[in-house]
């Protein structure tokens, strides 16, 4: 029996202007069996994110007409219920701390250098995955569930 592939039966949007870093990163996800959809654009991106539902998004950050950061604000704002929880990577050549700060302000769980070895990016992916479940599980308390003595 072969052993499950760790990304089987996700659903991943790619979001790079770049031809080659599209090609790999998908060749790499596939690879370990994730769909993956890659698009030119944020602006592609927003038309196909409804009907595509993704499980996960890659975004570069330095693209033409609109960056990671503000692609991934108006992700954000669309539906926060639903939206709000999309976890997203920003995989980019912009790889110093400013960058990283400023990928998690706008809304990504984290930051990725370029170039990424395919093991690492697959293992980023599939923590990802299961940080969310886990935060799923595990919801903060509310002040009505704190018991004070």
């Amino acid at each position: 029996m072969q052993p499950a592939l760790p990304l089987a039966g996700l659903n991943i949007l790619v979001v790079d202007d770049d031809e080659d870093s599209r090609f790999y990163i998908t060749t790499v996800l596939e690879t370990d069996g994730a769909s993956v959809m890659a698009v030119t654009s944020a602006t592609v991106a927003l038309k196909i994110l409804p009907e595509l539902q993704p499980d996960v998004l890659i975004c570069d950050i330095a693209m033409p007409d609109e960056d990671g950061y503000t692609f991934i604000r108006k992700i954000r704002a669309l539906k926060p219920d639903i939206w709000g929880k999309l976890p997203a990577i920003a995989l980019t050549a912009y790889g110093d701390s400013e960058y990283r700060s400023l990928s998690l302000e706008a809304g990504f769980q984290t930051h990725v250098a370029k170039p990424v070895d395919p093991g690492e990016l697959v293992a980023i992916v599939a923590n990802l995955m299961l940080n969310m479940k886990v935060a799923d599980l595990n919801p903060p308390l509310s002040d009505s569930c704190l018991i004070y003595e």
